[in-house]
């Protein structure tokens, strides 16, 4: 197949670095990223704990570093929005990081919402929906966007649940690489299948080494059952026997055809690097940026 050539722009998750926000930042501009994801659940850019003055400076200092911000991490974890009884609180917190998206100058907050049953009908189902359907219009109203990272169910699943919220405030972070080690689905086929909704995406690679339910790496469909914990995704990313997380370019996601397919369907977001695993992420992130930079012109 022909290289394709890309004019995307590459981030980086400051917190792929393991080194806090502000060294973050730097490493990534030393990196030669064009742009940063920046998570806002807790700790420095939890809404609730950055004044209007500090909401500035930041802005500020991002710009100084010649950076922008693709999106904003508001994954709130555990079961997602599957529990009826936290999904005021966790509606509601998901509005204050989109707003502080926006005030940061980004239109993108990522997520992960549980696992979509494949019942329709199912409970869980209904109550993921309502929360989504809450939230979606919410991201439609200030031109935002809530986008849900894929892999924890196939593309088909997830676009027949985004077809039934009838705006597209709630969209798609486009992960090739969680779809490679999990569930086994095709990310080139992915970018076709959710092609009206992918508005971001991690550019992240692994191999799948044996079968795995998804259910033991992103929880249980029922709120009572085990929850997401990324330090449990992590460790079985990095030792695991079903699937391991490897540097870009050395795993299962064809990167010719992926980026192709991505350019087939018009996208021109950011490819941001996501490293969770290894003992020198600072080295694999450079190596990805020059991987991704390798399909430039």
């Amino acid at each position: 197949m022909v290289k394709p050539v890309i004019t995307n722009k590459i981030g980086v998750i400051v917190d792929s670095f393991q080194v806090g926000v502000k060294e973050g930042l730097r490493k990534a501009k030393e990196a030669g990223a064009d742009g940063v994801q920046i998570y806002a659940v807790q700790g420095e850019f939890d809404p609730a704990q950055l004044s209007q003055t500090a909401r500035r400076e930041w802005k500020d200092y991002i710009a100084s570093l010649g950076l922008e911000i693709s999106a904003l991490v508001g994954d709130l974890g555990g079961h997602g929005f599957q529990d009826p009884a936290q999904n005021r609180a966790k509606i509601d917190k998901s509005k204050r990081i989109m707003e502080l998206a926006k005030e940061l100058g980004t239109d993108i907050v990522t997520t992960h919402i549980g696992i979509v049953p494949p019942n329709q009908d199912s409970p869980i189902y209904e109550t993921m929906h309502i929360a989504c359907e809450e939230l979606s219009r919410y991201a439609h109203e200030m031109n935002a966007y809530f986008a849900i990272e894929t892999g924890p169910e196939t593309a088909t699943r997830l676009k027949t649940f985004l077809d039934g919220l009838g705006a597209k405030g709630v969209s798609v972070n486009f992960d090739p690489a969680n779809m490679v080690m999990v569930t086994g689905d095709d990310p080139v086929q992915g970018v076709h299948t959710l092609k009206d909704y992918i508005v971001h995406t991690h550019a992240k690679d692994g191999v799948k080494l044996g079968h795995i339910d998804p259910r033991d790496v992103y929880g249980e469909y029922g709120y009572e059952a085990p929850a997401l914990d990324h330090e449990k995704i992590a460790e079985m990313a990095e030792s695991g026997s079903a699937f391991r997380e490897v540097p870009l370019g050395a795993g299962s996601v064809d990167w010719n055809a992926y980026l192709q397919a991505l350019n087939d369907i018009g996208y021109k977001g950011y490819l941001t690097i996501e490293r969770e695993v290894g003992s020198n992420p600072e080295a694999d992130i450079r190596l990805a940026v020059d991987f991704l930079k390798g399909f430039r012109a």
